[in-house]
């Protein structure tokens, strides 16, 4: 889900040694951890592990997971702090590529989605969330019109669902590049150029990034737009119950499951820190039960650790797509550029 903003309490050290600083052979009084801006775990989620280890966690923020990850390259070997949260399937290969992580095997390894592990080779990520982006839809919206919901990424092409859809600019939004990954599994390399000219043609929005999709110009969300179809996430739906003022006993909006495309977030050792043995610990715990289970309510992600119960409002609401689709992170790094170049030729 896109993360909700959530007040979290950064543990600044107030200390000379710095997060990249020290000797490796002693403790650090703290770690840096560098995420996504909307990184939101619980408050206080990192006092069980500086009770454990007497280690201070500092998160440093820094833009959406693309930028995170092109800072990461720049500065691989001497980062800018000791492990990086958000790297996903869709941007992997670029840091792998790069030689930004050391490597590290988690004490929870047997505990991981063996899917997700499988992805990384040399034990450089631990992957630490999954979740699928995907069309949602207005059931009222629907529902008054009395019109059937799609269930196809080919019917959001057809007349019936003409100036319906918006979607994200897979140049600048997470979702959005899922998004434009699923039509190209879909519908093959020399396929979804002229999928996405007859989306084009039957009136989608493109708009910068998921808020402004989800917020402003959906209908089934509090922005009341327009529009009753969106790229977003399979969590979302269990989200408009957490958040429903009033309250709700079910979400206005529900899945199209078969456009669901499968992302996994991992967590990673930045090569070049001074504290590897610390970061290790830190690896361990964000995979670790703990961690893992903060995860569904407020980052509205499902666990990577197999051993967290999910709560209930996500076993009620969340969509589980039983085969979403899914890409080689080495053939999106090798073609990210160029299908976005035929992206903008076919879609704007």
């Amino acid at each position: 889900m896109k993360r909700r903003s959530i007040a979290i309490t950064l543990f600044v050290a107030a200390f000379a040694l710095g997060a990249c600083g020290g000797d490796s052979d002693s403790t650090p009084r703290s770690l840096t951890l560098l995420a996504y801006d909307s990184f939101t775990p619980s408050e206080g989620i990192f006092d069980a592990f500086t009770n454990e280890t007497g280690i201070e966690v500092e998160v440093v923020t820094g833009g959406d997971a693309g930028e995170l990850v092109a800072k990461a390259v720049l500065t691989a070997g001497e980062p800018e702090g000791d492990v990086l949260w958000g790297v996903d399937n869709t941007l992997m290969s670029r840091a792998l590529d790069a030689d930004v992580f050391a490597p590290h095997r988690s004490t929870h390894i047997d505990d991981l989605d063996p899917t997700a592990v499988a992805l990384v080779s040399d034990d450089l990520l631990t992957p630490v969330d999954t979740g699928d982006v995907c069309v949602n839809y207005d059931k009222s919206w629907f529902d008054e019109k009395k019109l059937a919901p799609p269930v196809s990424l080919e019917d959001l092409a057809k007349p019936d669902f003409k100036g319906l859809l918006v979607v994200q600019n897979p140049n600048t939004s997470s979702p959005g590049l899922a998004f434009l990954l699923a039509t190209i599994a879909r519908f093959g390399e020399n396929g979804w150029q002229d999928y996405w000219t007859s989306l084009r043609d039957n009136d989608v929005k493109v708009v910068d990034g998921w808020t402004e999709a989800y917020t402003v110009e959906f209908s089934g969300s509090s922005g009341k737009g327009s529009r009753p179809l969106v790229v977003s996430y399979a969590s979302s739906p269990p989200a408009e119950v957490v958040y429903s003022d009033p309250p709700v006993d079910a979400p206005p909006t529900a899945v199209v499951e078969s456009t669901c495309f499968r992302q996994v977030e991992f967590a990673g050792i930045l090569r070049g820190t001074k504290n590897k043995d610390a970061a290790a610990k830190l690896v361990d715990y964000l995979s670790g039960p703990v961690f893992q289970a903060d995860l569904p309510l407020t980052l509205f992600v499902n666990p990577a650790n197999t051993t967290v119960d999910l709560p209930k409002v996500f076993t009620d609401f969340a969509a589980t797509p039983d085969a979403p689709l899914t890409m080689d992170p080495a053939q999106i790094e090798a073609n990210r550029t160029t299908w976005l170049e035929e992206w903008r030729a076919a879609a704007l």
